[in-house]
């Protein structure tokens, strides 16, 4: 494996987050896995933009925004979603 494939959660963390047609949902605030596996369940949304406010996204118990990690269709400079695949 080539380590310039690799991508680090740290590379991850405050990227922003948008969908395919370009809207805004606000940035990575951090990531949650599952322990045993090391698979990526969901992104932590931090700085929720006011087009989130209006989508009836699954939201820990301290009222925090999850992005199921499923929905990313990309990474880069953005971390691109499928919104079909969130709501």
């Amino acid at each position: 494996m080539v380590e310039k494939d690799k991508v680090y959660s740290k590379e991850l963390i405050g990227k922003t987050i948008v969908s395919k047609s370009g809207k805004k949902f606000g940035h990575v605030g951090d990531l949650i896995f599952e322990v045993g596996s090391g698979e990526l369940i969901h992104i932590l949304l931090r700085n929720p933009t006011s087009y989130t406010d209006r989508l009836e996204l699954e939201k820990t118990k301290d009222g925090q925004i999850l992005i199921p990690y499923s929905a990313v269709i990309a990474s880069g400079d953005f971390i691109v979603v499928a919104e079909e695949d969130i709501i």
